[in-house]
């Protein structure tokens, strides 16, 4: 018995014509939303290989998260580089530049760096990026507050988000809060896609994938210095929106 041809949207959402279709969008029309979404399609393969990488090298204090921004760092490269004109699967041509930038990015790591631990210098980032911010208020106490205020709200991303913890353990709460996690995650969730869309990249890849601000810098195309101003922000706006709704 001949099987019914697939139409209509049946159509599109076959895997290879959505990316096909992010591609094209990338290429010729410079969507900044693609080049997340791309990243975001292959974010595992990244975190696959660097995972690999850490088990076949010694540690040297080099930890996987450090290891999985260099891949990223590698794939962000085999993004911008890719041609899906030439008929290379993009896993394949991916592949070589992640390894590619583990391999310089460990190597240039110094011994600092690895007694460092990964999650420290992401939570250094965003107080960096609040007390930028908060040193713009006027009134010390208000920008104290702010500061206050804008740290909590990242923990409690950071804990919503389910990013991994240093200790490898799951922190999530148990049964009798499942309830009230799910709110939460779904208000943070709603208030998060009704940000700017530079905003919205910012805190879903660095609170939900744990992607350094250098590393999102790249992907947004803009500079480190601007990311952290935008994290603010958009915790700032963020931290209001779910403080009228209580």
């Amino acid at each position: 018995m001949k099987r019914p041809a697939r139409k209509g949207l049946d159509l599109l959402l076959l895997p290879p014509r959505v990316e096909a279709s992010l591609w094209r969008r990338l290429r010729y029309e410079q969507e900044l939303r693609c080049r997340e979404q791309i990243f975001t399609r292959y974010r595992d393969l990244a975190r696959t290989i660097a995972a690999r990488q850490l088990r076949a090298r010694p540690r040297n204090g080099v930890e996987l998260p450090d290891m999985e921004q260099f891949a990223y760092e590698g794939l962000l490269v085999a993004i911008d580089r890719f041609d899906p004109l030439r008929g290379i699967p993009f896993p394949a041509f991916a592949r070589r530049r992640i390894l590619g930038s583990i391999f310089d990015g460990a190597s240039r790591m110094n011994e600092v760096d690895a007694q460092y631990s990964y999650r420290r210098r992401l939570e250094a980032e965003r107080g960096r990026s609040l007390v930028a911010a908060a040193g713009q208020e006027d009134d010390p106490l208000h920008a104290l507050a702010a500061l206050v205020s804008g740290l909590a709200l990242g923990l409690v991303l950071a804990e919503t988000h389910l990013v991994e913890s240093e200790d490898g353990r799951d922190h999530r709460p148990g049964a009798y809060e499942t309830l009230a996690w799910r709110e939460l995650q779904a208000r943070l969730a709603q208030q998060i896609s009704q940000l700017p869309e530079r905003e919205a990249v910012i805190i879903r890849q660095h609170y939900e994938n744990g992607v350094s601000f250098a590393t999102i810098a790249e992907m947004l195309g803009v500079s480190r210095g601007r990311v952290s101003q935008l994290h603010a922000k958009a915790l700032a706006t963020l931290q209001k929106r779910l403080g009228q709704r209580r």
